[in-house]
């Protein structure tokens, strides 16, 4: 019997723990700040144990993983992988698939990839400058001709980024916003990045890698934008598609061996400089008319993308974790299922913005056939689901196509009762249709 500790209690780490327990003989710890009801009766029926503390306290997580015998630990989220949660599991001689703080700076710090990327002349990445203060903002913004993305540098739970002709209206606000960053600390005190904006249709590329191999998983294009049409404010995610090959279909397969290249790259780079990355690398990154950038670098899988990718992974998830901490990946094959997937994430009223306040969401489980269903952030009291102040449920389907598998969850909505919305747009037709056309213009230019 292996004992499997899981940090964290999101969709993300739902998805996750569901994956792990496909391989038998292994029971499920999760060390969690709230409750997430359907992860805690994993644990339970696995014969492990759910507990709810400081999910940043890595000193009470190693106590606690030391006492329950843990063979295998999976801090799952940004916050956690920066605040060394992993390095004091591994102080505790408890074997971990994720980075080490030093590691995950490449996504907690965005100048430090930004660096990195230049000081080793790894192509793919934008122009930019990197603030601590106002002075030469304006300069660097207008030598752009304005069109820039503003970048906090620290986390901020992928809500922190706005571009000129999206969230910002021109470069006076750019500057502005670029201001208020520094003034505000948002992100921390790390300073504020201004870069070149690209044009084209981004995407999400993640791997598997132990610092040695570096395996990729099938593309996966989220949605940030709140509102249908890719308007509105960030989010977390509304939800995100990968087709039945590895190649989203409006993208190249050059696009994805360029995508490749460049996170092997980055951890070659870290490498050089004496860091060691195990975990998963997830790129955020755009295809232009010149050729792919990378946008960002994550340190963990990717909510919802997730969701997309563990649908179709056939190889037991917790023996590539456990080839990752043993640094064994390369003798490890990994095989996928050739289905398109689609999530969509159901969110409460007022969602990004100013949330509504808990309220009681039903579900029909007979209904539940063609799609599974995650937890986000729900609170249960006395065998009631409530909703939270951010994103509450998540459904997956899978099929021959992105439009089916988009079809299958628009069969199965209703089944789902609540003040909550979504976005109806994710996988369909038309919204496929429009980032062909989009790509093709791009690649006229």
């Amino acid at each position: 019997m292996r004992n499997f500790l899981l940090v964290a209690n999101a969709a993300r780490e739902h998805a996750i723990a569901k994956a792990i327990l496909k391989t038998k003989n292994v029971r499920l710890f999760c060390f969690a700040n709230a409750l997430n009801p359907a992860i805690k009766e994993l644990c339970l029926k696995s014969g492990g144990e759910y507990k709810i503390g400081n999910i940043e306290d890595g000193v009470a997580i190693a106590e606690w993983a030391v006492e329950k015998n843990i063979d295998l630990a999976f801090p799952s989220p940004d916050a956690v992988l920066a605040a060394g949660v992993v390095d004091e599991l591994e102080k505790n001689k408890i074997l971990c698939a994720a980075p080490t703080k030093k590691a995950a700076k490449i996504e907690w710090d965005k100048n430090f990839l930004r660096s990195l990327m230049s000081k080793y002349s790894i192509k793919g990445y934008p122009k930019f400058k990197h603030f601590f203060s106002e002075e030469q903002i304006d300069d660097f913004i207008d030598s752009l001709g304005g069109s820039v993305a503003i970048k906090p540098c620290g986390l901020t739970g992928g809500k922190g980024v706005k571009v000129v002709g999206f969230q910002l209206k021109d470069a006076a606000e750019a500057k502005n916003y670029a201001r208020e960053v520094l003034k505000d600390k948002i992100g921390g005190e790390l300073g504020v990045l201004v870069e070149e904006k690209l044009e084209g249709e981004e995407f999400s590329l993640m791997a598997f890698t132990d610092s040695n191999t570096v395996i990729g998983m099938p593309m996966v294009q989220d949605h940030k934008r709140a509102y249908e049409g890719d308007l509105g404010p960030n989010t977390g995610g509304m939800g995100s598609y990968s087709h039945s090959s590895f190649v989203l279909p409006f993208l190249k397969k050059s696009d994805y061996i360029q995508a490749m290249e460049i996170l092997k790259k980055i951890i070659e780079a870290l490498k050089k400089e004496s860091i060691e990355y195990k975990g998963i690398i997830y790129g955020g990154f755009i295809a232009t008319k010149n050729g792919v950038y990378c946008i960002e670098t994550n340190s963990r899988f990717g909510d919802p993308e997730v969701m997309n990718v563990l649908a179709v992974l056939k190889t037991p998830l917790f023996e590539i974790l456990d080839s990752i901490a043993t640094k064994t990946l390369s003798r490890k094959k990994i095989s996928w299922e050739k289905k398109a997937t689609v999530v969509k994430y159901l969110v409460p009223k007022g969602y990004p913005q100013k949330a509504i306040d808990p309220s009681p969401i039903t579900i029909d489980w007979n209904k539940l056939k063609e799609v599974e269903l995650f937890f986000g952030s729900v609170e249960e009291k006395n065998g009631v689901l409530y909703t939270s102040k951010s994103r509450a449920i998540a459904l997956l389907a899978k099929a021959e196509t992105i439009e089916q598998a988009s079809q299958k969850i628009e069969n199965s909505i209703s089944s789902i009762q609540g003040p909550l919305w979504y976005r109806k747009d994710i996988g369909s037709k038309e919204l496929l249709e429009k980032r062909f056309q989009h790509m093709k213009e791009i690649r006229k230019k």
